[in-house]
């Protein structure tokens, strides 16, 4: 039927990497993605906050209903972040207490939700991750349509089925599948030189030098 969609997931990121980017700060992560990607300001964390990473298991919806985030639940491998685009609408919410408290039992990393939430209370004071751009009381329907294992962009970040999913107080990204590695050596060396920053501020010992250099060759000094 049309708009109806279960496709394969043909590939995933590995555990390995998704451990070694949480590691690394989202903010980080995006520098060295040149500041091109990310998942949108509004698509906050509605939980404690506790970072957040595994391979994406997309989802596409009819904004206001829920049937294909029931399906993609039952599809979900433990790891897995969903992330379901429901076209960004506030009408109605996506998932509440009972879908999260399941995501959690199966053993999921996370839920990504372009719509709203409800029971906001609990998921708050919960560490399983839930990032979504608003709240509501308003319950879901389940009638469809939908598609699974799909592309979808969140406020122009695209995804693709397996790609890295993270997030943490700052909000969302994705990583490309077939970047990881790069991105990853990048956003390493670049943590580590922002470690090394915050221990000179510490010590007193920051260098600023940077700074005139820098207006000098905009013709400013």
């Amino acid at each position: 039927m049309i708009g109806f969609e279960v496709h394969p997931r043909k590939r995933a990121i590995s555990n390995e990497f998704v451990q070694k980017f949480l590691r690394i700060p989202v903010a980080n992560v995006s520098d060295c993605m040149s500041r091109m990607t990310a998942g949108g300001a509004r698509l906050r964390p509605m939980h404690d906050g506790t970072p957040m990473g595994g391979p994406a298991l997309t989802v596409r919806t009819r904004p206001g209903d829920n049937l294909m985030v029931h399906k993609a639940l039952s599809l979900a491998q433990p790891g897995d972040v969903i992330v379901v685009d429901a076209g960004g609408d506030l009408t109605n919410a996506i998932i509440g207490e009972i879908m999260t408290s399941h995501a959690q039992t199966r053993g999921l990393a996370g839920i990504i939700i372009n719509g709203a939430i409800r029971d906001s209370g609990t998921i708050g004071r919960g560490s399983f991750p839930v990032y979504a751009a608003g709240v509501t009381h308003r319950g879901p329907y389940k009638d469809g349509p939908g598609e699974i294992n799909c592309t979808v962009s969140l406020d122009g970040m695209t995804i693709e089925p397996g790609d890295l999913i993270l997030g943490d107080d700052d909000g969302l990204l994705c990583v490309p599948y077939d970047q990881a590695q790069a991105i990853l050596d990048a956003a390493t060396a670049k943590h580590a030189a922002e470690e090394k920053m915050l221990a000179d501020i510490a010590a007193g010992k920051l260098d600023t030098s940077w700074i005139d250099a820098r207006l000098k060759a905009l013709g400013c000094l």
